[in-house]
């Protein structure tokens, strides 16, 4: 059979196949989340001031941010799981958090501050930042990449890639709500390194159990 036509082949068993993989994967997030969550609660917990902090419009954005970057994902996700599918058309999906994200920090250099950029940057949580949201992503991941495992991804490593960064956008959410460093910067900054080191775990991962 030529290359062409095996595609082509691939590509007409995927459409009766897309809707399995949607479902797989949204079973297999919803088995990992609670893992992640135990681990969220047992290691962490929310801020003991989280209802007061509600009413702080950057402790807010960093949920529309990390739920962004999530939902971005996932549809990415779901798009790569089919043979010839590319980034193409739909890279755009992921600058969406960035975006948002740019937007706070603007806002943030336009108000009044009590504390120098480079406090507000560094944070107090940095090293918790860096170590918690890739563990707590974990399981997310996993059940990410067992999801996809049902479709038929062209480049494993870019599908698992994306999947890393839609389990690093759930745990950055459940995180978040323990941390206190609300800055813009702080995110921009930290929960990027955390969630870069996923999306390397989920590239390294995907290059070997995406393979079809």
């Amino acid at each position: 059979m030529e290359t062409e036509q095996l595609i082509r082949t691939l590509a007409a068993d995927n459409l009766h196949r897309a809707r399995p993989v949607g479902l797989v994967l949204t079973t297999a997030l919803l088995a990992a989340a609670p893992v992640s969550m135990a681990m969220f609660l047992a290691t962490l917990g929310v801020r003991p001031d989280v209802m007061t902090a509600m009413h702080n419009p950057f402790f807010d954005l960093k949920f529309v941010v990390t739920l962004a970057l999530a939902i971005s994902a996932i549809a990415v996700s779901l798009h790569l799981s089919r043979p010839e599918a590319s980034l193409k058309g739909w890279a755009w999906l992921l600058l969406v958090p960035a975006g948002i994200l740019a937007a706070g920090i603007a806002s943030e250099m336009m108000m009044p501050q009590r504390l120098p950029m480079l406090t507000r940057l560094i944070g107090s949580n940095s090293r918790t930042c860096m170590t918690a949201i890739p563990l707590i992503s974990l399981p997310l991941l996993a059940g990410a990449l067992i999801g996809l495992r049902h479709g038929a991804p062209a480049r494993p490593a870019v599908a698992g890639a994306i999947a890393g960064l839609l389990s690093a956008g759930l745990a950055a959410t459940l995180y978040a709500s323990h941390c206190t460093d609300d800055s813009p910067l702080f995110v921009a900054t930290w929960y990027t390194v955390a969630t870069a080191l996923v999306t390397a775990i989920g590239a390294l991962a995907g290059s070997k159990l995406l393979r079809f």
